[in-house]
């Protein structure tokens, strides 16, 4: 069996409409997974999964609608999982928003608080809902797209690192209590990838030039070369890893 195989996981994928959470999913069907897609359009959701189940087989995935910002539809999207596939085997976090542009003397209390609801305290509220069933079978793995932006300071970005630097801290923090029961949870920490999400990073040239020319691989990655990540993280081929942060971004960080 190859150390990739994800044959009979279930895996919920938050923000899987588009981008890299769409390409998560993707391959982790690929390898055998059956699959959540979540994001808050239904429509959306639903042109994904019948992509997949046209390349895969029907029933490989589901679509289950959810904000997350609401405690009520997380918990809706764990008990929609379960009841359709009777467990979660891999939880990813990919979900998050990022409504504010700018030096931190400029957002407002509302700004700043939507973006560590979304991208930390929405984290935390979904794992307390997968956790225990893994914790009970000794077995699972959480994976929490961050970002290198957790690394770094920005001009313009400051409010969304420092919730991506949570994130990785909640990693950590969350490993050592999952640990002695065999559950992991990781962190990916991609670069500026071409997604929607990102798009006002790689659209305006100069900025696209800022991003590339001091990269040794000269370029922006793609979503598909995340969801890689992703499937190594899921699978029994990191089964010796908690706690960490994978950095994937072309060197940039380097």
């Amino acid at each position: 069996m190859s150390l990739f195989d994800l044959t009979g996981k279930v895996a919920i994928v938050t923000g899987s409409s588009r981008g890299i959470g769409r390409a998560i999913a993707e391959q982790m069907a690929v390898q055998g997974a059956r699959v959540v897609i979540s994001s808050r359009k239904a429509e959306a959701c639903q042109e994904v999964v019948d992509a997949i189940n046209a390349r895969h087989g029907a029933g490989t995935a589901i679509a289950v609608a959810a904000n997350i910002s609401s405690k009520e539809d997380l918990q809706r999207l764990v008990d929609e999982t379960n009841r359709a596939f009777g467990k979660i085997d891999v939880l990813v976090c990919n979900a998050a928003s990022n409504p504010y542009y700018g030096p931190m003397s400029g957002v407002s209390d509302d700004q700043f608080r939507k973006v560590l609801d979304n991208n930390v305290i929405s984290n935390h509220w979904l794992i307390q809902m997968v956790a225990p069933q893994m914790i009970d079978r000794k077995d699972g793995s959480i994976i929490i797209v961050s970002s290198i932006g957790g690394l770094r300071g920005s001009p313009t970005i400051g409010v969304y690192n420092i919730s991506k630097a949570a994130d990785f801290q909640l990693a950590r923090n969350l490993a050592v209590e999952f640990g002695p029961h065999n559950v992991r949870v990781n962190c990916i920490a991609p670069g500026l990838i071409k997604t929607d999400f990102a798009r006002a990073l790689w659209e305006d040239p100069e900025r696209y030039k800022q991003s590339t020319q001091g990269a040794p691989l000269r370029r922006i990655g793609e979503p598909v070369e995340i969801a890689g990540a992703a499937v190594f993280l899921a699978s029994a081929a990191s089964t010796f890893m908690t706690g960490q942060a994978m950095v994937v971004d072309g060197g940039v960080t380097i």
